[in-house]
């Protein structure tokens, strides 16, 4: 139990540690959370200092995801009170806490991102499989509607669908652990939602490329 606690909080913390941040230090400039919508992950990364540094904020991100989930459960513990549970659960348990993290740094004063980067880390290296339908939900998403927000909640709505379908179901460690990330994922873009209600969320009118086109189809 005492390996369990020890790599959920390492895993937190790690979480905590933001791209923005790390993309501040290497290249320069303010904070992201004083610039554009005052988040710091890639997307207001990219609004405000453009693709190579939102790149560098979305591949950190997502990695952080990845150690946490995949490689830090899997660090030998030679101390007392090991863990009895499986390696499995603890990376289920080390995934949601990085995710946590990010979105609410304690050492940040809570003021982290959206989560959908490490989500999408944490995912991508548990659940392998539900990878591929949540890209291809987050782009159709996007190019149809513009809104990241929307594509960010599909995207995690898709893992969600993935492992009640084909994966173990609600009834299970992975399916509490989806349904979780999805509650997760939709609390952080609450203020996006309540935007998107009174028309006032912004929109990536350049990705919007499927409507656009269905628009002008719908002008014909």
């Amino acid at each position: 139990m005492i390996e369990l606690l020890v790599k959920t909080v390492i895993a937190y913390f790690l979480g905590g540690v933001m791209g923005g941040d790390i993309m501040r230090r290497v290249k320069g400039g303010g904070d992201l959370r004083n610039e554009g919508s005052g988040n710091v992950g890639a997307t207001n990364a990219l609004r405000a200092r453009g693709a190579s540094f939102a790149i560098g904020v979305l591949l950190i991100d997502i990695g952080k995801g990845v150690v946490a989930a995949l490689a830090l459960p899997l660090i030998p513990w030679h101390f007392a009170g090991a863990s009895t549970w499986p390696v499995a659960w603890i990376g289920l348990l080390c995934g949601f806490a990085a995710a946590v993290g990010h979105c609410f740094p304690v050492l940040l004063r809570f003021r982290g991102g959206k989560g959908v980067a490490t989500a999408t880390g944490v995912f991508g290296a548990l659940l392998p499989a539900a990878l591929p339908w949540m890209i291809v939900l987050f782009a159709m998403l996007v190019m149809l509607t513009g809104w990241v927000a929307v594509a960010s909640i599909g995207g995690a709505l898709a893992a969600f669908a993935y492992v009640l379908i084909a994966g173990p179901g609600l009834n299970s460690a992975t399916g509490l652990f989806a349904a979780a990330m999805l509650a997760l994922i939709v609390f952080k873009h609450r203020s996006n939602i309540a935007n998107l209600i009174a028309g006032r969320e912004h929109r990536f009118e350049k990705a919007r490329v499927l409507g656009r086109k269905l628009d002008q189809w719908r002008g014909r």
